[in-house]
């Protein structure tokens, strides 16, 4: 596949790489989010999420180990039980499925998630500990699935912490722990023994590391409102785009 993949295209897919990894770094989330539908327009999405899981598992690394006193464990440990049954059956409806209807959910997930951040659908309301099941089962799941397991998690501890550098750690740990999961059920899947997946991201991890260092630097002064607007409009012309490929393929 990667033979006959043009110029024009690994420079859209380094740009997409490049834009995503600014905006984990920022924020600490939102990578897989932004990359795979964009990616998905352009490549194979059983090559894509792959990919993904190694970049996004190697800067959950990067960001955690930078901020590692500011984890909140108590939080994580609480999702991670039902994110592993979640990353169980994701891994293995990415196996059977076909592409089309995979695109097509993905795309209504995008502009679910897109329309949340552009609103501005928050609240300020902490929620119970009891919505840590529903938050990790959805997010193990799509995240296996399509490489963007955030949102849910996301969306259960931005109601939890309310300090966004503790938020940060906190995210990146847990999306470390859960890409350990992943990955190994990923090659147990087969889905991390092709060659072309190894080779696209470490041609992809330089870019990735550059990406990740601009994102800290603007993180330390950031209002969060901009950049979930920001987001938010980027993945609603993903969402679009990805259900014009899906009715297309």
């Amino acid at each position: 596949m990667l033979e006959s993949v043009s110029p024009v295209l690994i420079a859209a897919a380094a740009s997409v790489v490049l834009v995503a990894y600014v905006i984990r770094g920022i924020t600490g989330f939102g990578s897989g989010l932004i990359a795979v539908p964009l990616l998905a327009l352009l490549l194979p999405l059983k090559f894509v999420v792959p990919l993904i899981l190694l970049l996004d598992f190697t800067a959950s690394v990067v960001i955690g180990g930078f901020t590692f006193q500011r984890v909140l464990w108590s939080e994580i440990g609480v999702l991670i039980p039902f994110g592993v049954v979640g990353v169980v059956l994701g891994t293995s409806l990415l196996v059977s499925l076909p592409q089309q209807p995979m695109l097509i959910v993905l795309a209504i997930f995008i502009f679910i998630f897109a329309l949340r951040s552009l609103l501005g659908l928050r609240g300020d309301k902490p929620v119970s500990r009891a919505w840590a099941v529903p938050a990790s089962l959805t997010g193990g799941t799509v995240g296996a699935l399509f490489g963007t397991g955030g949102p849910p998690y996301v969306i259960y501890l931005t109601h939890r912490i309310s300090d966004k550098s503790a938020l940060r750690a906190t995210l990146s740990a847990l999306f470390f722990t859960e890409g350990v999961t992943r990955i190994v059920t990923f090659v147990i899947a087969g889905l991390l023994l092709s060659s072309q997946v190894w080779m696209a991201y470490l041609a992809a991890l330089p870019l990735m590391l550059g990406a990740l260092y601009l994102g800290g630097r603007v993180h330390v002064g950031l209002s969060p409102t901009g950049m979930t607007r920001l987001v938010g409009g980027l993945l609603l012309v993903s969402s679009f785009s990805l259900l014009y490929k899906a009715l297309l393929s």
